[in-house]
């Protein structure tokens, strides 16, 4: 694979794959592709904001085809040359597919930044055809930016709790189905014990008193950070209110 970081500037919040840096956050993010994978098989899927594509390119495995849509065009071209995955820029307050098109929408780690999430999930539920799933992950407010009304991260918009996104997804007119949280799993929790509590903490110690660009990692933390698995995070539908990421998977009637 070439380089990412070579072909697609990161603007602070893109994951990507390859990044020793940024593979907690990568392996984090994948395990939800992981798990959501069997609702694609052999169906249209549509990724709404795809990002670097490495998502793109797991439902691609799988279904019958996938088309990703991402506002941003650096992140469009870099989809088609490193993948081959049909990919089109595009707003997503409006979804660019005709009415009752779609089979499957998913929808990763992007709801958060949009300003109007009421408008994007109604207009889901239109390109959606009766019986379509759409699949849906997003930071937990609850555990991402604890105790605060307004997001600490500057690129979210507004981050939800359990019971909100089952709510705004119910007032779009969908059956939630499930709703799943992305938790550590034992060797993580490992993790955060030897960091004094929290892996996550450790590493955004390191970037937050660094110069853009210019963080000096620690080579035991590094080596940890690197050694993470996809596989190293469980995810179900206990303790919700603790978990990491929200995970949806909810069915247009």
């Amino acid at each position: 694979m070439t380089d990412p970081q070579t072909t697609l500037h990161l603007a602070g919040e893109r994951t990507v794959p390859g990044v020793a840096e940024e593979n907690y956050w990568f392996r984090r993010h994948e395990i939800a592709y992981q798990e959501l994978l069997p609702h694609c098989a052999g169906r249209a899927v549509l990724e709404a904001g795809c990002g670097e594509g490495y998502g793109a390119a797991m439902i691609a495995e799988r279904a019958a085809s996938v088309l990703a849509l991402d506002y941003d065009l650096d992140a469009v071209r870099h989809v088609r040359a490193e993948y081959g995955v049909p990919a089109v820029q595009a707003d997503l307050g409006r979804i660019p597919v005709r009415t009752g098109a779609i089979e499957v929408i998913m929808h990763s780690q992007v709801l958060e930044h949009l300003p109007d999430q009421e408008g994007f999930l109604a207009d889901c539920h239109r390109v959606l055809r009766p019986g379509g799933i759409l699949l849906v992950t997003t930071p937990n407010r609850l555990t991402f930016s604890p105790g605060q009304d307004t997001p600490l991260n500057p690129y979210h918009t507004r981050e939800l709790a359990p019971a909100e996104l089952a709510g705004l997804l119910s007032a779009a007119g969908f059956e939630v189905r499930e709703l799943l949280g992305v938790h550590h799993g034992p060797g993580l929790r490992e993790l955060d014990a030897r960091y004094g509590g929290s892996i996550i903490d450790a590493q955004l110690e390191v970037v937050l008193h660094s110069l853009p660009g210019q963080a000096s990692w620690p080579s035991g933390l590094l080596a940890d950070v690197t050694a993470i698995r996809a596989e190293d995070f469980a995810l179900h539908a206990e303790a919700l209110e603790e978990s990491l990421d929200l995970v949806a998977v909810a069915v247009r009637p």
